[in-house]
C-alpha cells in the first residue's frame, strides 16, 4: 500500500510539482519521502520531455495550422530569462511558475544540451521539493484540513 502512495506524489508532481508535496502531507508520508518522490516525479517528466523533444516538436510543427506569433507575451518573457540568466534561471523557475514539463519543453526549445538539462532541473528539483515540503509540513492547520 505504501508503494501505491509514493506512485501517487510521483505521478502528482508529473504535472505540477506543488502537486507532490501537497499529496504527500495528504497521504501521512514523511517530508523526507514526499521530497523524494517530488523530486522523481519532476525528474520523470524531464527525462520524457527531454528525450521525446525532437519528436514531440515534429509533430507539433506538423499539426499546427497557422503560423505562431513570433513575439507573443509569454514568448518575449522565455526569451529574457534565457539572455539573463540561461539554462539555471529556466530550471530554478520551472518548479515555482512553469510545469515540470513547461520548463523542460522551453529548455529543449533552446537547444540545450540533455545532460545540462537533466544536471540543472535535479538541482532545481532537489532544492524546491525540499523548500515546499518544508513549507507545506510547518503550515499550521493543514493537517485538520485533509482529515
Amino acid at each position: 500500500m505504501q508503494a501505491a502512495k509514493y506512485f501517487s506524489v510521483i505521478i502528482a508532481s508529473t504535472i505540477k510539482f506543488i502537486g507532490g508535496p501537497l499529496a504527500g502531507f495528504a497521504l501521512g508520508l514523511s517530508w523526507l519521502e514526499t521530497a523524494i518522490c517530488t523530486i522523481a516525479g519532476m525528474m520523470l517528466s524531464v527525462l520524457a520531455i527531454t528525450f521525446a523533444g525532437a519528436a514531440l516538436e515534429a509533430l507539433r510543427q506538423r499539426y499546427r495550422k497557422q503560423r505562431p506569433k513570433r513575439f507573443s507575451r509569454r514568448t518575449r518573457l522565455a526569451v529574457r530569462v534565457w539572455k539573463t540568466s540561461g539554462l539555471a534561471g529556466i530550471a530554478l523557475l520551472t518548479p515555482l511558475v512553469l510545469t515540470p514539463i513547461g520548463g523542460t519543453v522551453l529548455a529543449v526549445s533552446f537547444k540545450v544540451h540533455k545532460r545540462q538539462i537533466l544536471l540543472y532541473m535535479l538541482i532545481s528539483a532537489t532544492f524546491w521539493a525540499i523548500i515546499q515540503t518544508l513549507a507545506i509540513y510547518q503550515i499550521p492547520g493543514l493537517k485538520g484540513f485533509f482529515s
